[in-house]
């Protein structure tokens, strides 16, 4: 996955609708967050198992809901100025640190 180039991709979609005064930290940190919540919705109420176990078109879903999240997640990193594969690998060398 090349982030540059999927980031550069969204800001011609975000260009071209006129949507960057939108675009806030504040706003893309909010849209990310209503997102979550509509991924945690589709698995509400079920069981661990089921939750391992997604029908087809529920785990189509999912995958709608996350790749959102990200998506709103490379706007908040450029909005910010940060590298997004940089922080991840930031905290995941931490938590190699912490946890292994």
């Amino acid at each position: 996955m090349n982030l540059v180039e999927l980031t550069e991709r969204l800001h011609c979609i975000r260009d071209r609708n006129d949507w960057r005064q939108f675009h806030s930290p504040k706003n893309l940190a909010m849209a990310a967050s209503v997102e979550m919540a509509e991924l945690v919705e589709i698995f509400q109420w079920l069981s661990e198992d089921q939750s391992r176990q997604l029908p087809a078109e529920k785990l189509a879903h999912a995958g709608q809901e996350v790749g959102d999240i990200v998506l709103y997640l490379l706007l908040l990193c450029s909005e910010l100025g940060l590298d997004m594969e940089q922080v991840v690998r930031s905290k995941l060398a931490d938590s190699e640190r912490r946890f292994s």
